[in-house]
């Protein structure tokens, strides 16, 4: 069976060489969305009704968390995931955030930044991998 990304079709433009060129910030968009349905996802199989599932989604993606997350895998990262790592965690940002340490937000957009590079460059199953790991 051939599985295709929906949500891959809707920009196929995107070159390795133009998903390097994007700011750390535009990977860490598609990464927040990317991880967030990720949750969202793997939390269904708690038998959980809706606002137990948005309570316990609100838990695994607030900056904190994603901080904790990213240095639990980080002895499993290769050397260019850790690049992005680093580069969203050193990105400049124009906010500040409302409810999490200033070092924890800097490590979650790192985070972030790390996830939406590998779906945007279709790992796949790197990502999968990570992901279990987060969550045993």
């Amino acid at each position: 069976m051939n599985y295709n990304n929906v949500f891959r079709q809707v920009n196929t433009k995107l070159s390795k060489e133009d998903i390097m060129m994007l700011s750390p910030l535009q990977l860490a968009y598609i990464g927040d969305a990317v991880y967030e349905l990720l949750i969202r996802t793997y939390l269904l199989n708690k038998d959980l009704n809706v606002n137990h599932l948005h309570k316990t989604t609100i838990s695994f993606v607030k900056a904190k968390a994603q901080s904790e997350l990213i240095h639990k895998v980080e002895p499993m990262l290769t050397d260019e995931e850790k690049h992005y790592v680093k580069k969203g965690r050193n990105a400049k940002t124009n906010s500040s955030p409302k409810n999490a340490d200033i070092l924890d937000y800097k490590y979650a957009t790192g985070f972030e930044c790390l996830i939406g590079y590998l779906y945007l460059s279709n790992q796949d199953m790197r990502l999968k991998e990570i992901f279990k790991a987060m969550m045993e």
